[in-house]
């Protein structure tokens, strides 16, 4: 079982940044693919951008293309979310999900950070 922990969110004025870590435990971290999601008030959960086992992929939602960066320690069992040039519509509640290999979806969620941007 993988317990994952997300830190990192606040609040930012628009234009600012902010670096999302997510600290896994009782797993293999280097064995999963790891994401992390997004979930505005009154929308779906999207996915934002996802990592490779290796770190050696990656992809990233239109949306945050050039503006966001994720990233992964294995030694660290950690999955970081860089954010830069933060906008009011990236305000959300922020998940970090794990999958395991050979499946079609992410079965570990952690509790979520808020991340709130001022205009």
């Amino acid at each position: 079982q993988v317990q994952l922990v997300e830190s990192g969110g606040g609040l930012v004025q628009a234009g600012g940044s902010l670096r999302l870590s997510c600290a896994a435990s009782g797993g293999t971290f280097s064995s999963y693919g790891m994401a992390w999601f997004r979930q505005a008030p009154g929308k779906e959960r999207d996915v934002v951008a996802r990592i490779s086992r290796s770190g050696d992929s990656t992809y990233y939602v239109d949306s945050v293309k050039d503006r966001f960066t994720i990233s992964r320690d294995n030694a660290k069992n950690t999955v970081y979310l860089q954010m830069n040039s933060l906008k009011p519509e990236d305000t959300a509640v922020y998940y970090c999900a794990a999958r395991v290999i050979f499946a079609s979806t992410y079965s570990y969620w952690g509790q979520g950070t808020q991340v709130t941007v001022s205009s």
